[in-house]
């Protein structure tokens, strides 16, 4: 019914369950993954990479993120463990936000304009500098935030009042909406997910 994924919408969507597994992290112990975080915001501050091998770089770095991408396929009509349901909320919603986004030509201008300050701001600091952090989460809550579907984050309030663990969950979800954009332009759709489960099983394995 559909053409097989290819190795580029499986990385794609890695990135999306990657980013969104660091939401899950920040948001019940207020901690995260450093390497993981900075590798999210490359992905999200690079607007336009030259290829797809150079935004992700090695498969390495996409690990955490197929590995929970291969859980949920190969486990999609029996998953009862509330992370994995909470992580795979975050994907599909980003999924769909990136959909109603692309379809907003003035609200993707101001998040370019706004990325783009961001990527100038973290050549001056580090990507994950607490200032390019807050910045990002301010322009999430600017632009992602106004639109009529919000993500729901679940988690400890002590650590979701905390003004820097808000910033970079908006980060992390910033990061997936963006790489579920390039998803989309590669190709990939929600019904995927559904129809195509051994297909990216089977990338996930060769890869």
């Amino acid at each position: 019914m559909f053409s097989k994924p290819s190795k580029q919408q499986a990385l794609a969507l890695a990135a999306i369950f990657q980013a969104s597994n660091q939401v899950y992290k920040l948001a019940y112990t207020g901690d995260s993954d450093a390497d993981k975080m900075a590798f999210s915001m490359s992905t999200l501050l690079n607007q336009n990479p030259d290829s797809l091998e150079q935004l992700y770089g090695a498969v390495e770095n996409l690990q955490d993120g197929l590995a929970t991408m291969q859980k949920f396929l190969e486990n999609a009509n029996n998953i009862s463990e509330p992370k994995y349901k909470e992580i795979i909320s975050y994907v599909m919603s980003s999924i769909h936000l990136a959909s109603k986004l692309s379809a907003d030509q003035q609200l993707l201008t101001k998040i370019e304009h706004g990325i783009d300050n961001a990527r100038q701001q973290a050549e001056h600091f580090t990507i994950t500098h607490d200032n390019v952090y807050s910045n990002v989460g301010a322009l999430y809550q600017e632009t992602i935030s106004k639109m009529r579907l919000r993500i729901q984050v679940m988690g400890s309030a002590v650590y979701l009042q905390q003004s820097a663990v808000s910033a970079r969950i908006r980060c992390m979800l910033f990061a997936a909406i963006r790489n579920a954009f390039l998803w989309r332009q590669l190709g990939g759709k929600r019904r995927h997910l559904l129809l195509q489960r051994k297909a990216f099983i089977q990338i996930i394995n060769d890869l």
